[in-house]
């Protein structure tokens, strides 16, 4: 896939994740000519290869091995599942080949130039190029949009130099089925991971050191997620700490601090440490540049995405929260519009957050923390998916949609999910935030019935006291 190496180019990628390649294909679009540049031989980035799309392959998996056993509620009842894990693999790295075959030819389709070497600023406007075989040289460029990503967190005490102590990408090889497992964080990467080990069969134990899962998310969403892991993991221990791994070829053992500050231990078969990332900003030759980077590692930047070197653009997670794909890929379109010298800035004020856990949870604009944090006079709606038509055929009720809405102008502020199908679902209540619409909207708006979708309609209504399955008195 990669092409000769030029000697200049008028914009450079650094980076072909899901902020580096669309880029780099936007700044096409524009009529720029555009040389995309990753270590790796093949675009994606780690989302497609060991991040988004992988972990999505097996989620999808594990729900349907987990849909085995509940169907027996509905009659159906299905042999105990073979896991062929050879054939588990082939599936997601045929999924990930798919999208980076198809990722390769729109680049040729666009006359993007792909670079595989490690790129390094020599100075504002020029890059130092070192291939796998360790061939150097040197690119003249006019701009360039720096999309470096992320790398998971790995604290020096889990730092063991041993296959069995993963993080997020060891995890998705998928090697082997560990009898049981430690998962060190309770964020989304912790759960979705440890849902699908402990569908494929391993025991999941979770350490979290706080007092609840998914730290930051809404409580409300939190809670049926929760309860129902309760039952698929063997245990979820809060309020506690991983002091030490001792790892030895009998197993892991982990030395843990429960919240009454007393140490115990559980031995494991394997470990994965998922507790956070960190932007990939170090060793890029930044101190060659103008380029700031704050006391996190993360790139300074404007509504642009500029930096502080007037020549140079961050985008993605390197250039601050949230570290979300989909944030990385509107970034992208920023910057190449501002390059083809359009009006552009990412002034989004609804970015969609989805856990992709059974069930699902997703959320977007003002949650009801921070408008209490900010002292905002709000509305919050909860509708239960108890009351939806849809979720009770799908015996899925554990769900609920909740609004945060203006409580003197009505506009949506805020919309939270959790249930099946949540990832999807959000996209309406994104497009409510971000369009400044209120609640009349979404009540107003025929929702095709029996879909889950209606439970936004019908919190809507509930603002003003309409929903027709959720009995909620007039306020005076």
């Amino acid at each position: 896939m990669s092409q000769a190496i030029a000697t200049e180019s008028e914009i450079v990628v650094i980076g072909a994740g899901p902020g580096g390649y669309p880029a780099a294909f936007a700044a096409a679009d524009h009529g720029k000519q555009v040389t995309l540049i990753d270590a790796n031989p093949r675009p994606g980035g780690v989302c497609l290869q060991c991040g988004c799309i992988p972990s999505k392959a097996l989620l999808h998996i594990a729900k349907l091995i987990n849909e085995t056993h509940e169907s027996a509620r509905w009659g159906v009842t299905f042999a105990p599942p073979k896991i062929d894990l050879d054939a588990v693999r082939k599936f997601k790295d045929g999924v990930i080949d798919k999208l980076v075959g198809g990722i390769g030819q729109l680049q040729k389709s666009r006359g993007v130039n792909y670079v595989n070497a490690r790129a390094t600023f020599a100075d504002s406007q020029t890059l130092n190029l070192t291939t796998a075989d360790g061939q150097t040289s040197r690119m003249k460029f006019k701009h360039a949009i720096l999309a470096t990503g992320s790398s998971p967190a790995m604290p020096a005490i889990f730092q063991k130099n041993d296959p069995r102590v993963m993080d997020s990408t060891g995890a998705l090889l998928l090697e082997s089925l560990p009898g049981r497992l430690l998962v060190i964080g309770g964020g989304y990467i912790g759960l979705e991971m440890g849902s699908v080990y402990a569908a494929l069969g391993s025991k999941v134990v979770v350490v979290e050191m706080l007092s609840g899962l998914l730290p930051g998310a809404d409580r409300d969403l939190v809670r049926p997620l929760a309860k129902r892991l309760e039952g698929a993991f063997e245990a979820i221990h809060l309020n506690t700490k991983v002091d030490s791994l001792d790892v030895k070829k009998g197993g892991i053992t982990a030395k843990l601090v429960g919240e009454d500050g007393k140490p115990f231990e559980e031995k494991f078969d394997k470990v994965l440490v998922s507790i956070g990332r960190r932007p990939n900003s170090q060793n890029l030759g930044l101190e060659s540049t103008k380029v700031q980077v704050d006391a996190k590692g993360f790139v300074t930047v404007d509504a642009q995405r500029r930096t502080t070197d007037p020549n140079i653009f961050a985008i993605g997670d390197v250039a601050g929260e949230p570290m979300l794909a989909h944030k990385a890929t509107r970034e992208a379109k920023v910057v190449a519009e501002t390059l083809a010298g359009e009006p552009a800035a990412f002034d989004n004020v609804a970015i969609p957050a989805v856990v992709f856990t059974d069930p699902e949870l997703a959320w977007c604009g003002l949650t009801e923390a921070q408008a209490k944090a900010e002292n905002r006079e709000v509305t919050v709606v909860r509708f239960p998916w108890a009351a939806s038509g849809r979720a009770v055929t799908l015996d899925r009720t554990e769900g609920l949609t909740k609004l945060i809405v203006d409580a003197k102008t009505e506009r949506v502020l805020g919309v939270g999910i959790v249930g099946a199908g949540a990832g999807e679902l959000i996209a309406e209540g994104v497009i409510a935030v971000e369009t400044a619409a209120v609640a009349r909207d979404l009540a107003d708006s025929i929702h095709a019935h029996p879909t889950l979708s209606e439970t936004i309609m019908e919190s809507a209504e509930a603002v003003f006291a309409q929903a027709t399955h959720m009995y909620r008195p007039k306020r005076a």
